[in-house]
Parts: structure tokens; sequence; C-alpha cells
């Protein structure tokens, strides 16, 4: 039994850390964005000392996703059990002290263990931490009865190549797009079906019958009062009735919603969320897409900087694009890039780019066709 419970431990911690640092690999720009949330959070918290570390989240995001796949891949091939169930045991303390504290504060409502594929409440991510933990600290306490497979030349070699690959392909993710997308805005789906719910509330009733005290359920709400009591309604399926998009919306300057004319017709958005860090090195390339476009899509700007800052980018890009306003969040999860480039035709998501792959004029209309 034993034995039985050794290797189940190394196969199911080596493959779920290895699964969960791959998902989150995908899409780095994610991980930034969740662990700003929790420095925000602790800066108010614990001391906003934290907001220090707001700058470099994406690096140390990236840090802790390759250390993540790299200590999976380490114990399947049972890579210096010493050192690696001793990193395994402290990165996992980490991670059950911030579910728990999300989970019982109702700080951060998503941790992002899974990214956008698999969205786990607070009080799962954590239940997942202690049913892991119990494995990990089965590794750690029998640490020493785990053989290395591989001989110390080829283990240290499988490392080295592990974790430069990991880098490789969350840099390349953050320097284009995620090589899968789970996100709602992702190309293929309707904008406006995301807000609306997958199905409509159903409610349970119960009641009291009043001749002999019986408990009863109902879909519907009896209205026989003098044969039965209410006692209580339940919704039976609130997971099901949350749109995938919840918080979409477009304004003016002046405040004037303009939400649904960005579901019309053929629009081609551009995503600055933050213009005092837009890169600028393609708005060559996409000012010759705008001055090739005009006149035969409808272009828009959407960012979450104030009117003076845009003005200013406007001006000194030469970028004559109509801009619009968005909450920053939103726009960081419709594309992982700023600048990025979205084309819309009828709310439905039919093309995008990171500005490192800034498309042409002909490759966007060919998309409309």
């Amino acid at each position: 039994m034993k034995k039985f419970i050794d290797q189940f431990s190394r196969f199911f911690v080596g493959g779920l850390f290895i699964f969960s640092g791959l998902i989150k690999l995908n899409d780095p720009v994610g991980t930034e964005i969740k662990m700003e949330e929790y420095f925000h959070v602790f800066a108010a918290d614990f001391g906003s000392f934290f907001t220090y570390f707001v700058p470099f989240a994406m690096e140390i995001g990236m840090l802790l996703i390759v250390l993540e796949v790299v200590l999976g891949v380490a114990v399947l091939i049972q890579y210096q059990m010493k050192i690696t169930t001793s990193a395994l045991l402290v990165l996992l303390i980490f991670f059950t002290f911030l579910t728990f504290y999300s989970a019982f504060f109702n700080k951060v409502t998503d941790c992002g263990c899974f990214g956008d594929a698999i969205k786990l409440t607070p009080w799962q991510s954590f239940s997942k931490d202690i049913i892991l933990m119990v494995f990990v600290l089965h590794l750690f306490w029998y640490r020493k009865d785990y053989q290395q497979t591989l001989n110390s030349q080829i283990g240290h070699a499988v490392i080295v190549v592990v974790t430069a690959l990991c880098f490789y392909l969350g840099i390349h993710a953050v320097r284009h797009l995620p090589f899968i997308d789970f996100r709602a805005y992702k190309i293929g789906n309707t904008i406006p079906q995301q807000m609306q719910p997958p199905e409509q509330p159903v409610f349970e009733y119960t009641f009291q019958q009043k001749k002999d005290g019986a408990i009863i359920t109902s879909e519907k709400y009896l209205m026989d009062t003098t044969l039965y009591k209410y006692v209580a309604v339940m919704q039976v399926n609130p997971d099901k009735t949350k749109p995938k998009i919840t918080d979409y919306a477009v304004s003016t300057a002046e405040g004037d919603d303009v939400t649904q004319n960005t579901f019309e017709g053929a629009k081609l958005l551009f995503v600055l969320y933050d213009v005092s860090h837009t890169s600028v090195k393609n708005m060559p390339l996409i000012r010759e897409l705008v001055k090739d476009l005009d006149g035969k899509v409808e272009m828009m700007v959407l960012t979450a900087s104030g009117t003076e800052q845009v003005e200013a980018f406007r001006h000194a890009q030469q970028f004559a694009v109509p801009y619009y306003f968005a909450d920053a969040t939103v726009l960081k999860t419709i594309v992982r890039a700023n600048p990025g480039i979205t084309l819309w035709q009828d709310g439905t998501v039919k093309g995008m780019w990171h500005h490192n792959d800034t498309p042409t004029a002909e490759e966007v209309l060919q998309l409309l066709k």
C-alpha cells in the first residue's frame, strides 16, 4: 500500500503542478493581472510596501509559473527529492495561504490557479490545495525513499532544458498572444451572447402543509394560502445563470454609453488600456493600417487612460482614431497586448493581434468577407 501511495503521490503532485503551470504559461499576462490584484489587496490590508511589487508582477508571476512546471517535472523524475519536496512544500504553503485568505476574507474571487481555462471559487481553490497538501506532505516525509531515476548529469540537463523551454514559451506568449485562448473574447465568440446568462434562473419553493405540517417543494409558487404556508425559496442553478461577460461597457468622454455601437457592423478596435505604458515600436505599422483602412472599416480606440493622456499620445504618435473609454481590467481581458488589435463584425470576434503581429489592411478585409 505504501508503494502505491508513494507512486500515486508523485504522479498526482507532479502532473497537477505541470498542468497548472502550463495553463498559466499559456497566458502569463493573465497571471500578471492576478498578481497585481493580490499586491493591491495586500497593500491595503498589510502595508503599502506591497505596492512596490506591482511593477514587477510579470517577472514574479513568470518565475512562479516556471517554478511550478519545473518542480512538477522534477518530482516525476525524482530529481534531488530533498530539495524538490522542500520547494514543493514551501510553494504550496504560499498558495494555500493565498487561497484561504481569498476565500475567508472574500478578497480575490478567482485565484487564477488554472488561468481562464478552469474557473474555481476561492473555497474550491483552498480545498484543492488542502487535498494537494496531503500528498506533498507524504512526498516530503518519505523523500529519502525516492531514488533519482536518471543519473545526475541527465537529470541536470532535463531540468535546464525544461526551465529554458518554459521561459521561451512564456516570453513568446507575452510578445504575441496566448497559444490557446480560453477567454470570453476569443475569436469566434459573439460578445452580446457572452453577456447573456446561459440559463434562466430556476427556483425551488418550500411550503408546509397546514393540515399535517408536511414539507413539500415546488417549482412554482403555490397561491393557495389556506392549504400551504410559505417557508423559503432557493435558486437551484446559480452557477449557470451568470454571464461570462458582466462588465463590458464603452462610453464617450462625455459619459454617453456607446457599448451597443461596438456591436454594429465591422469594428476594428485598438486596445490601449494604459497609454503611459503603451509600446510605440510598432506604431508606424499601426498608422499604415489605419491609413489603408480609412473609409473601409470603422475604427475605435478603447482606453482606460485619462483624456489629457490620450490626447497627448495621439498627438505624439499621429494616431487619428476616435477614442472611447472602458475599464482597464476589461481591456486587458479583451486582448493581452498594449496596444492590441481586435476585429469585430456585428459583435462576433473575427480577428485578434498583438502589436508585434500587426496585420495588413488586406488581412483585415479578408476576414470580413
